[in-house]
Formats: structure tokens, sequence, C-alpha cells
């Protein structure tokens, strides 16, 4: 086994006894709850709610887990000085911050996997307990495969705001990598506004600035379809392919900063 892949098996299990995985059962019992309230309270759109109601909680509880514990995976090691501990082993720098980031991605990789089930075993009982009629006249059936492709597109969305954690926690405190990765995160919701700047302002000074931090910034809007998926619309394989593509560079990119800061900090 390689070093990358012990740090980051050593990394998914701080992960779950930190209790990371209990926000699981929460996550199923609040979906289960809340989509029995919705089936009183509306007609003929639960699923529909269901499915929005459940990808948004993937996001949003990804998300969290995503800045949280990469907020830790890094700086922890400096602020209890295990650092030097792991600096007297024969591993990199390197090796540290990416079996680091490998050990999130399979911690959120597994938490996805339990919501994704969660969704889909909560569509399941409301398909089977509605009638033939009602299900003919759904936009996409409550058991989408579609779902999978939005969630996996949640997921690299996730990767990428695991690498910007890393980023700040290799060189900053647990409170300010945090607040910075949430202001980059918010940004990068909205950062295509930013490519349309000069329909809204004259000066090009202002434009170029605009479109500078538009490459700049994660375009984390890349990988949202939740709306599409939901109401039944189709998303092509060449979006599905720019994101993949788009998650890779940039992550990479993320990655090389992250082992570049932290090889050349000092601890002494």
């Amino acid at each position: 086994m390689t070093i990358i892949a012990r740090i980051a098996l050593n990394s998914f299990r701080e992960s779950v006894r930190d209790k990371v995985l209990y926000n699981l059962v929460a996550f199923a019992l609040l979906l289960i709850g809340v989509s029995l309230l919705i089936g009183q309270l509306t007609a003929g759109q639960e699923v529909k709610i269901i499915k929005d109601l459940g990808l948004a909680s993937v996001s949003v509880f990804g998300t969290f887990m995503a800045i949280f514990i990469g907020i830790g995976l890094v700086s922890k090691e400096v602020e209890k000085r295990s650092i030097y501990a792991l600096a007297a082993k024969p591993l990199s720098r390197a090796q540290l911050v990416l079996g680091k980031f490998a050990g999130l991605a399979l911690t959120l990789a597994v938490n996805v996997a339990v919501m994704t089930v969660a969704i889909y075993l909560v569509l399941a009982w409301w398909q089977a307990q509605t009638p033939e009629n009602v299900r003919a006249a759904w936009e996409a059936p409550a058991l989408d495969p579609a779902l999978l492709t939005a969630i996996g597109l949640i997921y690299l969305q996730l990767l990428v705001v695991v690498a910007i954690a890393i980023v700040f926690s290799t060189y900053s405190s647990a409170i300010l990598s945090a607040a910075f990765t949430f202001g980059l995160v918010i940004a990068g919701h909205f950062s295509p506004d930013l490519r349309n700047f000069d329909q809204v302002v004259d000066s090009p000074a202002a434009q170029a600035l605009a479109r500078a931090f538009y490459y700049l910034l994660p375009n984390l809007a890349l990988f949202d379809v939740k709306s599409r998926v939901v109401h039944g619309d189709p998303v092509a394989a060449q979006e599905v392919g720019l994101a993949v593509a788009y998650a890779v560079v940039y992550v990479s990119a993320l990655l090389t900063l992250a082992v570049w800061i932290f090889s050349r900090r000092d601890f002494k």
C-alpha cells in the first residue's frame, strides 16, 4: 500500500471517529419526515419536492462537511504540532497533502452514496403508494436515473470545495480558512455573472478585472443541474464531460498550489 493510500485511510478513520457520518442518519430521518409532511400539504408535486429537497440536502450537507473537515486536514496537524512527528517519517509534504485530500474524498463519497440511497428509498416508497394514473402525469419518473447525474456533479463540486479548503489550511488558521473558503464558495456560485459584466459597465478596466475573476474563481454553477433534473429536462453528455474536465483541471491546480505552499512553510 502506498504512503498516500495509508494517509487517505487514516484520514477517513479520523473523520469517522469525529462522528461525521452520524449526519447521514439525521439526513435520512429528516428527509423521510419532511416527505411525509409534504405528502399531506401538496397535491401531485410530492416527488418533485422530494427530489429538490434531497439534491439540495446532498449539496448543502456535503459542502459543510467538505469545508469543516477540509480545513482541519492540514491545519489541525500544525496546531496540534503532530506535523513534527509526521515530518520525521519517510513521507513528503506533497504525499501528506494528497493523502489528506484522498481521505476526505473517500469520506464524502461514502456520505454522498448513503444519502443517495436514502433519496431513492423515499422516492420508491412514494412511487409504490401512488396510483398509476397519477404517476403518468409526472414530468420524470420517481426513480429517475438522471438523479445520479446530478448527484455525481454535486460530488465533483464537493471535491473542488475540498481542494479550496486545503489550499487555505496550508497557510492559515482553521477559522480564517473556513471564512475564506465560505467566501470563495459563495463567489463561485455567482462567478458566471462576471462573464456578462461588460453589459453592465462601460469601463474597459472593470471589464478586464471581471473577466480575470471569472477565470480565477471556481465556476461552481457548472455543476448545478439540480433544477433541470427535477423537472425532467435532459442534461447533455457534453455538459457532464465539460464539468468533469473542469473539476480535474481545477482540483489539480489547487492541489499543486497547496503542495507548493505547504512545502515552503517553515514549522520551526
